[in-house]
């Protein structure tokens, strides 16, 4: 087949670095004036498609997210990382894993990649899902997890993570392919290409155009921090640390 079309989705999330504050109201997280950044599942999603494209297997990166448009900040700097061009399917709503799904699945079908890459979960809040909502949206094979891609003609051979060790999956494309830690390391962005970026097309879409209904299917009903962990102790010797397990922790007969 010919060079391919690549299509790798990005979420902006509060920074990994960043201790996640509750809201005094429960309404959900504090986000003002908080440090945001590309969820890191995804940078290792888009250095996956940059690999692809420097292998000459894929012909073009177009770097996709939606959101607000402060995530144009987050789509640039998928640019520097060597993604060709980027859509914005800009909107101040909130966005469920469905919506996202269903948002993808219009700029998929409007694209026609060969390949959707994107994290397998954010790390804001953990759903592990629009990867599987998509590839059903769209009717396409699916690996998700995925610890190494080889694309070979017009299929995928991808090792995948599962509790026993490491699955082999040979998928035909176009697919859906959700990335894990281990699939690689990604690259930082070089000034130039920071610079660069800056001259990248960055097209702006909304759910209206695409006729997407993105209403939320869900209601958030509380957001709580978790319970404060006790201190730990010290002990003098194994025989003290028996006997608390024992008679304190009761996890000792």
């Amino acid at each position: 087949m010919t060079a391919m079309k690549i299509l790798v989705c990005i979420k902006r999330v509060i920074d990994y670095n960043v201790k996640v504050r509750v809201k005094p109201d429960g309404t959900g997280v504090e986000t003002a004036n908080i440090k945001m950044s590309m969820n890191p599942f995804d940078e290792i999603a888009v250095e996956e498609a940059v690999r692809l494209k420097e292998k000459g297997i894929a012909s073009e990166v177009v770097a996709v997210s939606c959101g607000a448009a402060t995530c144009q900040e987050t789509l640039r700097t998928a640019l520097a990382l060597g993604a060709d061009r980027a859509i914005l399917v800009q909107t101040d709503a909130e966005l469920q894993p469905l919506a996202v799904a269903k948002l993808l699945r219009a700029v998929a079908q409007k694209e026609s990649p060969q390949l959707v890459i994107l994290g397998k979960q954010a790390i804001d809040d953990d759903a592990s899902q629009t990867g599987q909502m998509l590839a059903a949206l769209l009717d396409w094979p699916q690996a998700t997890f995925a610890s190494k891609v080889d694309i070979a003609g017009t299929s995928a051979t991808v090792k995948r993570e599962v509790d026993g060790g490491l699955e082999t999956l040979e998928i035909t494309l176009p697919a859906v392919v959700t990335t894990d830690l281990r699939l690689n390391e990604p690259r930082y962005a070089t000034l130039p290409n920071i610079m660069k970026a800056k001259k990248k097309p960055l097209d702006s879409l909304t759910p209206e155009a695409l006729g997407v209904d993105i209403a939320p299917r869900l209601v958030t009903v509380k957001v709580t921090e978790p319970a404060k962990r006790k201190g730990g102790g010290r002990v003098a010797d194994v025989k003290e640390l028996v006997a608390k397990l024992r008679n304190e922790a009761k996890v000792l007969p």
